[in-house]
């Protein structure tokens, strides 16, 4: 109870009321502390990221002058990280004499081992209960993670391997720089890892993310950087830059830059239970022709099964013939008669709702830029939103690149009134991905209906209310679409398509 104790003698009276309903939820299991956005009150502290990473499998050929790290959730007292309850053994019985610090700036307790590491050794550090945040708490449990030992030492000076973004950017897009090897975290801060608007400093804050090594900043404006203004990120060198974790520092300061467009950075939606569909073809059916078609997830429509053509899954055959034989990866939900039940039909109509949800919202998301006047070919775009002027967008004329910039979260919207076309006839397209760009973070929501064309490799989720037809019948071009196609009235028609359900 000293915790309670502290709160109610030095929290404001008007306080009083949430500092107990706090501590009430937090004795509960609750998550954030109503007062200061932290892990509320009476919840354990936590360790969240480790160094080197607590990852399975484990962790190999980490530098034998490597410290050890353990970041946590919040506050910690710094009298309770100690040699006893920060420990390291190599191997598991075998302690390894250390010395253990804490940076309360970036939460994280740091083990410095005196001596080298043992070679090719497994080592286990543990996080032990007697570690306590600032108001008394423990652990809940010990916190243990294993990393097998190299041979040699780190005397390797770290690098930034990719800043991104490295172009145009949206408004709430988070800078962030990918280094060489792991960083020593205590390190990463806002003085050492900056973002500048004409030499004047972007308040922020920055994290450091151990598993792949990247830090990255977060604007404290919740509206993010200026529209159409350049910017400088720095990470800062030397003795009191950046860090790697055997402690060698950066050589020269990494510089680099990017300028924001108008757009904040958009969202993906929420496609709930359509989301395991490949192919949904409204109320009117899914049809397959030829014998190539593979579908990587379910298939479903909300009208009777008979309007089910040409597929099978790991249950079912639906009117296949052996001209036309598609195989489904997962399940085919449809209505009665036979094989359909009252149960696959709730389950179409649900993910026809579900996807109805998602175009509504697609709809919704105020109108980003035409960039080749409907003509997506040739044109490489950054995550945002695009609109077509004239309700239709073609990928005809060469192929479209989506480069996330090494965003792993940047989704692209395309919004069309009307109609979408991917390819000629005899001359397929593509949409390539780069820079981390993800099949799962791009949608097109098409006014009327869609047609990929023979051959063609597509990238994303498409809803159409008319439809989606990809390929020609009689055409033996493998057609690949990595995403779903999405008809929420008409049909869903296939020749020789594989389809991937990201």
């Amino acid at each position: 109870m000293n915790y309670l104790h502290r709160l109610l003698r030095f929290a404001p009276m008007r306080w009083m009321p949430a500092v107990i309903a706090a501590f009430v939820a937090g004795c509960g299991g609750g998550n954030l502390d109503p007062i200061l956005g932290s892990p509320a009150v009476g919840q354990s502290p936590t360790v969240t990221a480790t160094s080197p990473s607590a990852t399975s499998p484990i962790v190999t050929g980490v530098a034998i002058n490597s410290r050890v790290y353990a970041t946590f959730n919040k506050p910690m007292a710094t009298a309770t990280l100690t040699s006893t309850s920060f420990t390291l053994a190599c191997p598991t019985g075998t302690s390894i004499t250390s010395s253990v610090s804490y940076d309360a700036a970036t939460q994280v307790a740091t083990l410095a081992p005196s001596a080298p590491l043992p070679t090719n050794t497994t080592c286990v550090a543990t996080v032990t209960t007697a570690a306590q945040d600032t108001l008394g708490l423990p652990l809940a449990s010990n916190f243990s993670w294993s990393f097998v030992t190299g041979v040699v030492g780190d005397f390797v000076p770290p690098t930034v391997t990719v800043v991104s973004p490295a172009g145009l950017a949206c408004l709430t897009r988070s800078p962030s720089a990918t280094f060489s090897e792991p960083m020593d975290p205590t390190t990463i801060n806002s003085l050492t890892f900056t973002v500048s608007d004409n030499g004047v400093a972007v308040p922020g804050s920055v994290s450091y993310d151990p598993a792949s090594r990247t830090a990255s900043f977060t604007a404290t404006n919740p509206a993010g950087f200026a529209a159409s203004r350049p910017y400088v990120v720095t990470v800062k060198s030397g003795s009191t830059g950046v860090k790697d974790t055997a402690g060698n520092p950066l050589v020269a300061d990494s510089v680099s830059g990017f300028t924001t467009g108008t757009q904040t950075c958009v969202a993906g939606v929420a496609l709930n239970s359509a989301a395991s569909f490949g192919a949904f073809g409204g109320n009117a059916g899914v049809t397959n022709q030829g014998v190539k078609t593979v579908i990587g997830g379910n298939v479903g429509t909300t009208a009777a099964c008979t309007l089910i053509t040409g597929l099978h899954d790991a249950s079912n055959a639906y009117t296949e013939t052996p001209l036309n034989i598609g195989a489904v990866s997962g399940s085919i939900a449809c209505g009665p008669p036979a094989p359909g039940t009252t149960t696959t039909l709730a389950t179409a109509t649900q993910a026809r709702a579900d996807a109805q949800a998602a175009y509504d919202a697609l709809a919704a998301l105020p109108p980003g830029p035409d960039p080749g006047a409907g003509q997506l070919g040739g044109r490489v775009l950054v995550p945002g939103v695009y609109t077509s002027a004239g309700g239709t967008f073609g990928i005809t004329s060469g192929d479209l690149t989506l480069d996330a910039q090494g965003d792993a979260n940047a989704v692209w919207v395309f919004q069309n009134a009307s109609a979408l076309t991917v390819g000629l006839s005899a001359t397929p397209r593509s949409v390539l991905l780069t820079n981390g760009a993800q099949a799962k973070n791009v949608y097109w929501q098409v006014g009327s209906a869609a047609r990929i064309e023979d051959g063609s490799t597509m990238v994303g989720t498409i809803i159409a209310p008319a439809g989606v037809t990809v390929s020609t019948a009689g055409q033996l071009a493998q057609t690949t679409l990595t995403g779903r196609a999405i008809g929420l009235t008409a049909s869903v028609t296939l020749v020789n398509t594989t389809i991937v359900a990201p």
